[in-house]
């Protein structure tokens, strides 16, 4: 792995720019948020190290994923915050380093993956407390554990996004959180995964630039989707439109766009240009998210004619994006720039911008 980047640490900087101890769980008071004039957003700076995001629904608990520093501190942070002002509500500290989130259907609970350790955590949604633990086995060349990446919960099974080469996925019984079996051959690094509930199919993308489509009835891959244009891809994260069944899948690297693919054929029908990391779509409103974070933008297009409505700026690099069921908020985890040891400049923050 470090042929191409020169440890774990930093292809998780680069992807997501991309023995159970008992945690610590207390309150916080709440501390003062930033908004904007127009009172259509508000920002506040959380911690170092955000990363995905997870809405408890009926819980009004917003739950945040944090890696903490990656220079000399261990494990990480796992932030519970009021979803409407971003006040902080709770912390979890935790001994690893939180990335990936999903939560089960009932809301009882949510996974986070702990990418450098090579393993999963199960967290009770009432308390914030890691309840439970799985680590998977296997090394890389380097003798670092396979990460464990983005996560997909789905039929009371977790599927788990490994990134080596070839990358694969761990399937796992979310209520056991045990290892049920594996995907082998999904690409190099498996970088984003999400459930079609319309063609009933998963989709994994890779840094090879495909998307493998996965059958969960028999976890089998029935179809690989590539560009074939002749250009490299390093696809990251994935939505979908079902009612026009178009995947949209986002690049940043070389190709810094956005490759729209019809899921009846497989094929790229369009692509959007600019450089493009999270993405998320609303049926409420029929729109699409991105998240810039070279632009250091979120824009929001109309999701039929593929037009942009709406921007965002900041003044660090939006990463992660999370729309409310209710399809009235939107969630960013903002990142500063790295320094040469993996300090940051700064702490990351939180935004939710009202769609209304």
């Amino acid at each position: 792995m470090r042929g191409s980047f020169p440890s774990i640490k930093a292809l998780y900087s680069a992807l997501l720019m991309t023995a159970l101890t008992a945690p610590t769980v207390f309150a916080q008071p709440p501390a003062p948020a930033a908004s904007s004039a127009a009172s259509s957003l508000v920002e506040r700076q959380l911690g170092d190290g955000l990363y995905e995001l997870a809405l408890i629904p009926g819980q009004n608990k917003l739950y945040v994923a944090s890696a903490q520093s990656f220079k000399d501190v261990n494990g990480g942070v796992i932030y519970r915050l009021d979803p409407t002002t971003l006040a902080l509500t709770g912390e979890t500290h935790t001994d690893l380093k939180n990335f990936g989130m999903a939560i089960d259907d009932k809301g009882q609970f949510f996974y986070t993956t702990n990418s450098l350790d090579g393993g999963v955590s199960k967290v009770d949604t009432q308390t914030g407390k890691v309840v439970e633990r799985l680590f998977f086995k296997g090394k890389d060349k380097d003798g670092d554990p396979i990460g464990a990446r983005e996560i997909l919960f789905h039929n009371n099974q977790l599927y788990i996004g490994r990134v080596t080469d070839p990358g694969y996925i761990s399937i796992v019984d979310a209520q056991t959180m045990t290892l049920k079996g594996k995907i082998d051959n999904v690409g190099k690094w498996v970088t984003g995964i999400i459930y079609s509930p319309i063609t009933k199919r998963i989709y994994a993308a890779s840094g090879s630039g495909e998307i493998a489509v996965i059958n969960p009835a028999d976890n089998k891959i029935e179809q690989r989707w590539k560009p074939d244009d002749g250009h490299k891809y390093l696809f990251l994260n994935m939505a979908e439109d079902p009612t026009t069944g178009r995947l949209f899948v986002t690049d940043n690297s070389e190709g810094k766009t956005t490759l729209v693919f019809d899921e009846r054929s497989g094929k790229v029908i369009k692509r959007l240009p600019g450089d493009a990391l999270g993405i998320k779509f609303t049926a409420k409103r029929h729109e699409i998210y991105i998240s810039q974070r070279e632009s250091k933008k979120v824009i929001q297009l109309d999701a039929t004619h593929l037009t942009q409505k709406r921007s965002w700026s900041f003044e660090g690099h939006p990463n992660s994006l999370l729309v409310s069921p209710d399809g009235n908020s939107l969630y960013v985890t903002i990142k500063q720039d790295f320094n040469e040891d993996n300090t940051t400049k700064g702490p990351d923050s939180v935004a939710r911008i009202s769609l209304k």
